[in-house]
């Protein structure tokens, strides 16, 4: 005679089978995930964050400040031959003589800012006068 549960046990066996693979199956596919959204750029963390906000800001401030001193270069009365004696240096001198001629200096501060004068030197370099 056949007791009704005893294919019970045989059924719970079965499960306990298939739950390992399961729980596998989902802790790699949960890892897989991760590393998807991570490196898509899903997800951004506070350092990517904060990277990418210093970026904004200084483009902003070069935006708003380059300007400026390529206004105040336009007030030089000697511009033309300044401008073709900073396009004869190399690039990479070019913010320096920016900065030397006070171009760069804002209203109101003592001493240019290095990233305005490079910036303000790569606009003056494209300026056709």
């Amino acid at each position: 005679m056949k007791l009704p549960f005893s294919g019970l046990e045989e059924t719970t066996q079965m499960k306990k089978e298939y739950i390992r693979p399961f729980l596998w199956g989902g802790a790699v596919g949960a890892i897989v995930l991760l590393i998807v959204i991570f490196s898509a750029g899903w997800v951004v963390t506070s350092g990517s964050a904060q990277i990418k906000a210093e970026k904004m800001v200084t483009s902003a401030l070069m935006n708003r400040l380059a300007p400026i001193s390529v206004a105040q270069f336009m007030l030089d009365p000697n511009k033309e031959e300044r401008l073709s004696e900073m396009n004869k240096l190399d690039s990479w001198k070019r913010g320096e003589y920016v900065q030397k001629q006070g171009w760069a200096t804002m209203p109101g501060e003592k001493q240019a800012d290095m990233g305005v004068a490079d910036e303000c030197a790569r606009r003056l370099a494209e300026i056709k006068l």
